[in-house]
Parts: structure tokens; sequence; C-alpha cells
């Protein structure tokens, strides 16, 4: 039995959420000095252009976390360029707003976080890390407070800028990574309709993704929910187009 398909899984690694990713060990080494390059460059970015020795520690934990999801899953929804920039933006403008306006620093650091991530929804830019960025703002102590709405565009624009420069370059140097992931739908040829719609097993869905050696944040059985609603979608357009002919009609997709 193939041991990274998922029912081949015990019960506590399927409660602990635990996936047997298919993803190669080239693979993980590339993620891992991508992300010792992307946050070097951020360091060091920052502390050439200087401000408040005091701030860069906290704003570096914020970029951090962005770091994971740039060179890691660099081709998720959450690690694209809008996210990484409007997710962190946004929630710097929430959370300095909010040290300003609300006196209690419990009250605002909670305020900051949630509202950010009410932005982040509206704005289609959800960034987890962003709500580090918010929560540093209203608790970085005077240095960062001092900076006002400057914090905004350095050191947090500045560090997101380099780090998805960074990742540009460093994952063209891969053919199989590609960012942002427009670039890697580019690539990609295109495949020719196919008629018929056939069943894909779990270990179908494996070798796939085996294929793509990329981490890709979503389970294999939502890929296959996703693909049992787009093939039952798909045949009960079949059967409204067979109803529609036999009765001399037409059907508009919906």
């Amino acid at each position: 039995m193939n041991s990274r398909n998922p029912a081949a899984q015990s019960s506590w690694q399927k409660i602990l959420g635990i996936e047997l990713s298919p993803v190669s060990h080239r693979e993980r080494l590339v993620s891992a000095l991508g992300g010792f390059v992307g946050l070097l460059a951020v360091y060091f970015a920052g502390h050439a252009v200087g401000g408040p020795a005091a701030v860069a520690p906290l704003v570096i934990f914020s970029i951090g976390a962005s770091t994971v999801l740039v060179f890691a899953v660099p081709h998720g929804a959450l690690s694209q360029p809008w996210p990484v920039i409007g997710g962190h933006l946004v929630s710097a403008l929430i959370g300095v707003s909010c040290a300003r306006l609300v006196p209690d620093a419990g009250l605002a650091a909670a305020a900051a976080v949630g509202l950010s991530i009410g932005a982040m929804h509206y704005l289609r830019c959800i960034h987890p890390p962003g709500g580090a960025t918010a929560l540093a703002a209203v608790l970085g102590g005077e240095p960062l407070r001092a900076l006002g709405f400057g914090f905004v565009l350095s050191p947090v624009l500045l560090n997101a800028v380099v780090l998805l420069a960074v990742a540009v370059a460093f994952n063209a140097l891969f053919p199989w990574r590609r960012y942002p992931v427009f670039l890697a739908r580019r690539a990609a040829r295109t495949e020719a309709a196919v008629a018929a719609y056939e069943a894909i097993s779990h270990e179908d869905f494996v070798f796939a993704l085996t294929q793509m050696d990329s981490f890709i944040d979503v389970s294999e059985e939502d890929l296959l929910r996703i693909y049992g609603l787009a093939t039952g979608r798909h045949r009960e357009m079949e059967a409204q187009v067979a109803a529609a002919a036999g009765s001399g009609t037409s059907v508009a997709p919906p």
C-alpha cells in the first residue's frame, strides 16, 4: 500500500491534520534556502534604510511568517503578491490607527487584529502574517509608535517589496517553481478539453501532486470533493442538454 495515500493514515494523524505530503527532499531544501535568502535580503535592506533599532526585530517576526508562505508554498493563494503587500499594508494602517485611537493596549491589539482580518477579507488579500503586523503596530512600544503612519511605508512596505522581489528572482531559478503563480499558468500548455469525465482516485491525485513537486495548500480530500462537484455539474448540464434536444429547446449555461 502506498504510504502516502491519505487512506493509510492512522486516525490520530487525521485528527491532528497531518498531511502526508508528496513533496520531494529537493523541494524542501529549495524552500529552506529561499527562506534564508529572502529574510537575509529583508534584514540588510532594513538596516540600509535605517530607523529605530528597536523596531526591526518586531517587523522581522511578521515578515518571517510571510517568508514561510512565499518560499514554502509559492503557488498558494495566500502567498501571492497582492495578499503579501495588501495584507501587510492594510494591517499596518489599522494597527497604527488602533494604537492611536484606543487607549487600552489589550483592546487596541484585539481590535487591530480583528479589523485587519475583516479588511483583508473584503480587499481579497488575506495574508495571516498581516495579523502579526497589526499586533506589532499596537504592542511595538514607543519607538514604533513614534513612527506613526510612516511605519506603513518603512519598514512594512519596504520589507514586503524586498521579499517579493527576491521571491520572483529566486523561484525563477527552478523550472518547477514559478512566482507569482500567474507565471506558472502562462507556462503551462493549454490542454484540449476532455469530453468524458472519468473517476479519479486518491492515488491519481497523489501521483499528480508528486509530479508537480510543490506544496499545495489543499488536502487531497478537498481536491476529490471539488472534482466530484465539478463532474456532477457537468453531468447535470449534459442531462439538461439531452432533455432540451429531445424537446427541441436550447439550454444556456448558468
